[in-house]
């Protein structure tokens, strides 16, 4: 099976995580990586404007290459991650060259990164969503009927088992950790928990904290994110690591139920304290491969409980590293996702 895959491979990418095991399971890949062609990371008011300019040129540049890919590897599966770039003419261009489309959304609302991608939804053959609620969200808006709900799983060449340095420790070092993307629910319930526990040591990596009002968790936010090997050092540094799912967004029937996070955390071997709801739960057992709760009280309790009880929570710890090792890695989920291709 030739599979030409489409989405950024840097260290810790999901969507690059899945390509590789996509590889490992036998397939020949190719892939286009947005990256070389989009300008994505700049920060500052001036290259952002350039950025903007720029965006139809880089985004014709991206396509045009793609073209020439399906023309030379000629694959079996066009294979999209998100897709916020790939434009419709791409997707009939590759199947008049015979590929079948198959899109792998991983986000929550369908039309929050811009309108390429809602417009492309009714070409597709195949479309994998990492969320339940996905799949009626898709047939409620665009009459989709060929959605299949494929979670997120962990890359086991990136979250796994770490040797920790004496200057990983001084990094990384922590009671409690949230690692994630800023949002006002996000930060209420971390200003919650730091005023339950003022004392214990958190920190707070990801994008965006530069939003965050609330004075009490200030001086937790680490302004940066942490990504590919530091990502699955923190957590190991971390002894309780926070699942905070996100809210509904506008596009969406439903905030998060479970997330990469909720396998990225167990894959390297951290304890995970996470959300509690239906679905969560049927991951991994509470209180015996993870920790759960259902609010932000709640979460401050089990902050306490847990760090006040080592040798269970290092027991439970290791039940959920053993669950996720056996059940939640990626090559688990392209073994389903190759299944699907089968069918097409």
């Amino acid at each position: 099976m030739r599979i030409l895959a489409i989405g950024p491979l840097w260290r810790g990418s999901n969507a690059g995580g899945l390509f590789r095991a996509l590889s490992r399971q036998g397939c020949l890949l190719e892939v286009v990586d947005e990256f070389y062609f989009i300008s994505l990371q700049t920060r500052t008011k001036t290259t952002k404007v350039f950025e903007r300019l720029l965006r139809p040129l880089q985004t014709d540049e991206f396509n045009a290459a793609i073209k020439k890919k399906i023309a030379i590897f000629k694959p079996d599966i066009f294979f999209v991650y998100k897709g916020a770039f790939v434009l419709t003419e791409t997707l009939e261009f590759a199947r008049q060259h015979g590929c079948k489309l198959a899109l792998f959304y991983p986000d929550v609302s369908m039309t929050a990164h811009g309108t390429n991608i809602p417009k492309a939804i009714p070409l597709y053959d195949l479309i994998f969503t990492t969320k339940t609620f996905g799949i009626t969200d898709m047939k409620a808006k665009y009459g989709v009927k060929n959605a299949q709900f494929i979670p997120h799983g962990f890359d086991p060449e990136i979250h796994r088992k770490l040797p920790i340095s004496d200057a990983d420790k001084n990094s990384f070092d922590c009671d409690v950790s949230f690692i994630g993307t800023w949002s006002p629910k996000k930060e209420q319930w971390l200003a919650t928990l730091k005023r339950a526990c003022p004392d214990i040591a958190l920190k707070i990596w990801g994008e965006q904290w530069f939003k965050s009002t609330t004075t009490e968790i200030k001086p937790c936010i680490q302004h940066t994110a942490v990504l590919g090997d530091l990502y699955a050092i923190a957590i190991q540094c971390s002894k309780i690591n926070l699942g905070i799912l996100s809210e509904q967004v506008s596009g969406s029937s439903s905030g998060d139920l479970i997330t990469s996070r909720t396998f990225h955390i167990p894959g390297s071997s951290g304890f995970l304290l996470h959300e509690r709801n239906e679905e969560s739960v049927l991951y991994f057992k509470e209180n015996e491969e993870a920790g759960f709760f259902g609010d932000a009280n709640e979460m401050a309790k089990q902050v306490s409980y847990f760090l006040a009880n080592e040798p269970l929570r290092l027991q439970i710890q290791e039940a959920g590293y053993k669950r996720a090792l056996r059940e939640y890695s990626l090559d688990e989920r392209a073994k389903t996702a190759i299944s699907y291709f089968k069918g097409l």
